[in-house]
């Protein structure tokens, strides 16, 4: 009992920051959200299935943010 009772506080602890930082953010976006940013995700250097937007490009080029 003890056990899930930690990892209860834990997973609770995990959504809270999660939900804060959702809330500190302008419109809730997280920045970098572009999978093309990651050089982990994207390592054929293929643009974002999203926006089309190429990994060495700075700026998202989906004209509706994601929140609307």
């Amino acid at each position: 009992m003890e056990l899930f009772i930690i990892t209860f506080i834990l997973i609770f602890l995990a959504f809270a920051g999660i939900s804060i930082k959702i809330w500190g953010k302008k419109n809730g976006e997280f920045a970098g959200t572009c999978a093309s940013q990651s050089p982990f995700l994207n390592k054929d250097n293929k643009p974002c299935g999203l926006c089309g937007k190429m990994p060495e490009e700075s700026d998202c080029k989906n004209p509706v943010p994601l929140n609307n």
